[in-house]
């Protein structure tokens, strides 16, 4: 069956550039080349955090205009002629053609959770150097480029989910394996994130009051464009606005009133809300809840980062911390061991390449898309913004006292619970920081204390209060701590929400192998039953995590990072084998070389935690030096019983051999993918793409946020040929 498009010329057909248009990028390329020059040659003399912002912009700039270009209209072929899965079968549940600006904002909410706003903030332990060059090439060569080609070939093909892909296109034996890596993965980074959450939120009224709020507004910003004003995205938008400052500024009001103790939830409490909220946002129609709801959040995640970057431009702050520390070469670094290669790419994960936004783009975004034109600004575009949110990350945490940042992030068992202790151990890594300063540094941002603030999330509201404050003056110092630590949660749940959805997509996906109403992802009693188990099992691990420190999902929190990059991993295997099979061969190295990248690094990384003989890497080794204490009698930091030294031999146990395992799943999916793209160079005849036949399109959409002069022309004369047109 033929399945390509008819040929159609490219809109975007060779032009000669404006002599304004050379100059344009000629100062974009001189302004990014300074930024690079300034942060690779510098040593020992200060640099402002601004050269970081003029790097990370002018490459993001550059990229987006030529190379995701290249790959939309040169490698892909994007068809603005061929109807998506949302215009075939829009059934007003999960298939609903959406507004391009309304799906760019879900589409971002949905893939920028924890990992851009924590993984470079701990990774800022190796120096602020690794972790740029990583975000930013890593973005625009790997990250972007799967994001984008996975969205393209999920449009194809109904908006099936990576594992299904994997399923159809590699074969069953490496689609199965695919199917039970992904699904696995995704319950692991689910929980995860619902726990980040949880930590946020716990004993917030101002954070749990606002974020409450999104809901409400949500639905009315979804009904206003479905029912009251359909099309009319400008209105709801301001709407929407309006009403989300409003919840912001108001839930300030109800922390400081006598309703604060009904908006002041205990753990427990937020996790039976939070799967309650999972299961709904699910199983509801994706215009009713999600999709505004994402959106409205959008304009949150993005004002608070565009002006961080303004922060950044207006008050210019130093980067602190030194470009490479001595921890990224002895690998003793107290934030986390492991030396520079391979562990700082796997802890900046989502900022540059994420597993995880793969099964967004193959979940709900596909099934809402207009047109295939739209995949460069929401695929490619989408994943840039989020890594210039972990470059915000990256500055916050770099530009705050380093001694400050090894405190707050070292365990309390290595630095004490005393600021004369932690000023002392802090002190003979070589940075120096008194305890009054550290003392008032928690005063500041009315906190009784910020010694061993694990996890990211402090440190970051520490920058973004210190940008903030030096633009508006110090008094509001702990507003806008607090104000970060709110705006991380709202971050984290609009993955949270997407991330069921499509847990639910692949769980129907994967049951509908064995009983094909599944596959029906609409399905009513289908989409209540998986959506109710997806929901069960990372409520599960988190109820208890919560109740359990060392148990639950924080048993499964250390290996958050490498599960997502094995997932990329997944992704690009897939990726790759559908570029090789679709007769775009010579443009397979477009997501083999990032594949070859990311499998080296983070099969290695597996391989380290799995046997290092370093206690703090190895899990194996871990769980043996724990074992022996138990053996001796012996309590061992951070163990405060014997139940505690049991619980931490069954984690290392459990992550060792779930990190072997999911390694192992994804060496037979590359092994399996490579088979199938040998064989196709071979006798291409054998070969079968699961590609839905080319249908016209109907729909007349931009392909991108601002339509062009032609697109403009194409919508006018289509208003012009319609009936009383």
């Amino acid at each position: 069956m033929r399945t390509d498009s008819p040929p159609t010329a490219s809109p975007q057909g060779p032009r000669k550039a404006s002599p304004q248009t050379i100059a344009i990028w000629t100062v974009v390329a001189l302004v990014c080349a300074a930024g690079w020059s300034v942060l690779a040659l510098s040593r020992g003399e200060e640099v402002s955090a601004v050269w970081m912002v003029a790097a990370a912009l002018g490459s993001y700039a550059i990229a987006y205009r030529f190379y995701s270009k290249f790959i939309a209209y040169k490698v892909l072929k994007v068809d603005k002629t061929r109807a998506t899965p949302a215009e075939r079968l829009d059934n007003g549940i999960d298939f609903h053609p959406t507004d391009r600006r309304v799906l760019l904002g879900h589409h971002f909410a949905a893939i920028a959770g924890a990992g851009p706003l924590v993984g470079p903030v701990l990774a800022a332990q190796m120096g602020y150097l690794p972790g740029t060059i990583w975000i930013i090439v890593g973005v625009i060569f790997a990250g972007a480029v799967q994001d984008m080609v996975v969205l393209f070939f999920s449009t194809r093909r109904d908006g099936r989910s990576l594992g299904q892909m994997a399923r159809e296109e590699i074969g069953p034996f490496g689609g199965a394996a695919a199917l039970l890596a992904a699904f696995a993965i995704m319950i692991i980074l689910l929980g995860v994130l619902a726990l980040v959450i949880v930590n946020a939120l716990a004993q917030s009224p101002w954070g749990t009051f606002s974020i409450a709020m999104t809901i409400p507004i949500a639905l009315l910003m979804g009904f206003y464009l479905r029912v009251l004003r359909p099309g009319r995205v400008s209105e709801v938008s301001l709407i929407g606005v309006a009403l989300l400052l409003l919840a912001l500024v108001a839930g300030r009001w109800v922390a400081e009133s006598s309703w604060a103790d009904t908006f002041t939830l205990a753990p427990s409490t937020l996790v039976i809300w939070l799967v309650a909220y999972g299961f709904i946002a699910s199983i509801l129609p994706v215009w009713m809840l999600l999709a505004p709801r994402d959106y409205l959040s959008t304009f949150m995640k993005i004002g608070t980062i565009a002006l961080l970057a303004i922060g950044v431009i207006v008050s210019m702050p130093t980067l602190k911390m030194d470009p490479v520390t001595d921890f990224a070469t002895r690998g003793d670094g107290p934030v986390f061991a492991g030396s520079l290669f391979p562990f700082v790419f796997i802890t900046i994960a989502c900022g540059a390449l994420s597993g995880f936004h793969s099964l967004i783009s193959s979940g709900t975004t596909p099934k809402m898309i207009q047109k295939e034109t739209q995949v460069r600004m929401i695929g490619y575009g989408s994943m840039l913004m989020e890594s210039s949110v972990a470059v915000m990350a990256l500055i916050a945490a770099s530009i705050i006292d380093p001694g400050l940042y090894f405190a707050m992030n070292a365990p309390a068992g290595v630095i004490g619970d005393t600021v004369q202790n932690a000023s002392q151990v802090v002190g003979s890594w070589g940075y120096q920081i008194s305890p009054e300063d550290l003392a008032a540094a928690a005063k500041n941002v009315e906190e009784a204390s910020l010694l061993s603030r694990t996890g990211g999330a402090p440190t970051l509201a520490i920058g973004v209060s210190e940008i903030f404050s030096e633009v508006t003056g110090g008094s509001l110092r702990a507003f806008w701590y607090h104000f970060a630590i709110m705006f991380e949660a709202l971050f984290i749940l609009t993955a949270l929400d997407a991330g069921t959805r499509v847990g639910r997509f692949m769980l129907q996906d994967t049951l509908g192998n064995l009983y094909k109403p599944f596959k029906n992802v609409s399905w009513k009693p289908g989409l209540v039953i998986t959506s109710g188990i997806v929901c069960g099992l990372w409520g599960y691990f988190l109820w208890v995590g919560v109740h359990e420190p060392l148990g639950g999902i924080n048993q499964l929190f250390p290996i958050f990072g490498i599960s997502n990059q094995l997932l990329a991993a997944v992704a690009l295997a897939v990726c790759t084998t559908l570029l090789v099979k679709s007769g775009r061969l010579k443009w397979a190295w477009i997501t083999g070389i990032p594949l070859v990248w990311d499998a080296t690094v983070t099969l290695t990384a597996s391989w380290q935690k799995v046997f290092s003989s370093d206690p703090r890497v190895g899990f194996f080794k871990q769980r043996s030096v724990y074992q022996d204490g138990i053996d001796r009698g012996e309590l061992i930091a951070p163990a405060k019983s014997m139940d505690d030294m049991h619980t931490i031999v069954t984690n290392s146990t459990v992550d060792g051999v779930l990190t072997a395992a999911l390694a192992l799943l994804i060496v037979i999916v590359i092994a399996d993918a490579t088979r199938v793209c040998i064989r196709h160079v071979r006798r291409p005849a054998l070969s079968t793409l699961s590609e839905s036949p080319y249908v016209e399109s109907k729909i007349i959409a931009p392909a991108g946020l601002i339509p062009t002069k032609e697109e403009k022309e194409e919508a006018r004369d289509a208003v012009g040929a319609a009936p009383g047109g």
